[in-house]
């Protein structure tokens, strides 16, 4: 008896869903911003697997479940950026406010 390839890919699909969820919660909240540029390359790894997945499938329903990897990981990237660059400016050093009597 073989086992459909649609079968696999959505088993694969939803054992990276618990692994990610257990892997992200498990890290403590001093650690989580700081991470978030190795998971931003995770994710383009996942990217490329799941465009993979999707090109891959002959059924219908792997190539939707695949083409919603895609989205999934796509929106995981940006949010990583957006959390980096959020990171990074807390880093920066702000400008001296000018007094009322300093104006010329």
């Amino acid at each position: 008896m073989e086992v459909s390839h649609t079968i696999i890919n959505l088993i694969i699909f939803v054992l990276a869903i618990y692994v990610g969820y257990h892997v992200v919660w498990t890290v403590t909240p001093a650690l989580h911003t700081p991470l978030m540029a190795v998971t931003n390359a995770v994710s383009a790894i996942i990217i490329v697997g799941a465009m993979l997945a999707a090109a891959l499938t002959e059924g219908l329903v792997g190539q939707i479940a695949g083409t919603v990897a895609v989205a999934l990981a796509a929106v995981n990237v940006f949010g990583g950026f957006l959390v980096t660059q959020r990171m990074l400016e807390m880093f920066r050093k702000k400008e001296p406010k000018a007094k009322k009597g300093d104006q010329p």
